[in-house]
């Protein structure tokens, strides 16, 4: 049993590594030894927490969609156009590619958030590992609708706040949210895959320009 006073940042530990294995040897690939190997502690830590893998690759996949939102949601301001609000949420769920593999995996607000930090090509493969395992796991499949779901409320609320400006004209904002994620899932795997757009540029632009078409129709 941890130390007294150690269990949320064990646990937080427990979860960081778990992330950054199943980025470099897969899930099928996790396992709780290596999971210690990573945290620097026994198994039966992880075991004490989590119990088994499956409960561990939950909490994980959990930890890893609700880091967007912890993001966007500490870098959002009342006082910013809805522009600028859009402009902060995907400069966090697609953010400009970069070779940024030094710093290491922390989900955990236990430090605050702006200390919360996943390397942009651990994040595509985390991508990849849990959206593939989530097509036949019932179990992932819920964690994903929670987690999107959420999301979207999120960005429904700020393109209702552009229509109420005038800054946007958004005849349906929750399907523009959830065609806005839906992009941008679908962009995360083609980075992934190594599929860059035809003219060679970062893919993000795409979602980009989805964007600037709704903010000129208000203006």
């Amino acid at each position: 049993m941890p130390k007294v006073g150690m269990e949320p940042k064990r646990r937080a530990d427990v979860i960081n590594a778990t992330l950054m294995c199943i980025s470099k040897h897969g899930i099928d690939g996790m396992t709780l030894d290596k999971v210690a190997e990573y945290a620097d502690c026994s198994k039966g830590v992880v075991t004490y927490y989590f119990k088994n893998k499956d409960n561990l690759i939950i909490e994980a996949f959990r930890s890893f969609l609700a880091y967007y939102g912890l993001k966007i949601n500490s870098q959002i301001q009342n006082t910013m156009t809805p522009e600028a609000m859009i402009e902060v949420t995907l400069k966090n769920i697609l953010p400009p590619y970069s070779k940024d593999t030094q710093e290491p995996i922390n989900v955990s607000d236990l430090e605050g958030i702006e200390r919360m930090y996943i390397p942009h090509e651990v994040q595509v493969k985390l991508f990849l590992h849990f959206f593939s395992k989530a097509v036949l796991d019932p179990r992932l499949q819920e964690v994903v609708s929670a987690g999107y779901k959420e999301d979207m409320k999120g960005i429904v609320k700020i393109f209702d706040y552009g229509n109420m400006l005038g800054n946007m004209k958004v005849d349906d904002s929750n399907s523009a949210a959830y065609g806005l994620l839906a992009m941008v899932v679908g962009l995360n795997f083609f980075r992934v895959a190594d599929i860059p757009p035809m003219n060679g540029e970062d893919n993000r632009y795409i979602c980009e320009d989805y964007v600037k078409r709704l903010t000129r129709g208000g203006k």
